[in-house]
C-alpha cells in the first residue's frame, strides 16, 4: 500500500500526520513544540518542494508513507496520481491519499504563509507551531481512522468502517481491481 498525506503547503499538517503515522510523533498526547521539529521537512519545505512526493518513512505494515504538497491543486493532482498509478500497472486499491486540510486552522495558515511563503520564519514559526499543536488532536484522530483502516485495505477487503472512506479527505480506491 502506497500512502501518501496531501495539503497545500507540505510543511505543517502532512508532516505531524506523516509522523504519527510512523510512530515519530505520538498519537495519544500532544507533542512538545521541540518534537515537532523530529520531522525534518516541519516547517522547512521550499518551492522546490512543491508537488513533489516525499518519503517519510516506512510503517509499521511495511508500507511506505509519503508526503506532498498541492499547493491549490489538489482536484488536478489526485486524481492525476490516481490515473498515473493505474497506467503504470499499480493496484487501485493499493493507493491511500488523505488529504489533511481539514486539520488546518487559521494560527496555522497565517504562520504557514508568513513562515514558508514570505520567509518570515522568526516572526511565522512560532504562530504556525501554537496552531499545529492546537490542531494536533485532530490530526491524530485523522491518523488513527487511516491507521484502523490499513489491515482491510492491505487485505484486499472491504474496510469494516466503510464510512470512514465516504469522508472527503481520505480516499481509497472503490474501482474494480480486475
Amino acid at each position: 500500500m502506497i500512502i501518501i498525506y496531501y495539503d497545500v503547503g507540505g510543511a505543517h499538517s502532512v508532516q505531524v500526520a506523516a509522523g504519527i503515522h510512523l510512530d515519530i510523533l505520538p498519537v495519544d498526547r500532544v507533542p512538545s513544540s521541540a518534537d515537532l521539529f523530529k520531522m525534518k521537512k516541519f516547517d522547512n519545505t521550499t518551492k522546490d518542494d512543491y508537488g513533489r512526493i516525499l518519503f517519510a518513512g516506512t510503517d509499521n505494515y511495511g508500507n511506505p508513507v509519503y508526503t506532498l504538497s498541492c499547493q491549490y491543486a489538489s482536484p488536478i493532482v489526485v486524481p492525476s496520481l490516481r490515473d498515473m498509478h493505474r497506467i503504470q500497472g499499480g493496484n487501485p486499491r493499493q493507493l491511500l491519499l488523505i488529504s489533511t486540510l481539514g486539520t488546518i486552522n487559521l494560527l496555522m495558515k497565517i504562520g504557514g504563509f508568513s513562515s514558508r511563503r514570505l520567509g518570515w520564519v522568526g516572526f511565522g514559526r512560532p504562530i504556525v507551531v501554537k496552531g499545529t499543536l492546537k490542531a494536533y488532536p485532530q490530526i491524530a484522530r485523522l491518523v488513527s481512522e487511516v491507521k484502523d483502516l490499513l489491515p482491510d485495505l492491505m487485505a484486499g477487503k472491504e474496510p469494516a468502517k466503510i464510512s470512514e472512506i465516504d469522508k472527503p479527505e481520505i480516499w481509497w480506491s472503490v474501482e474494480s481491481t480486475t
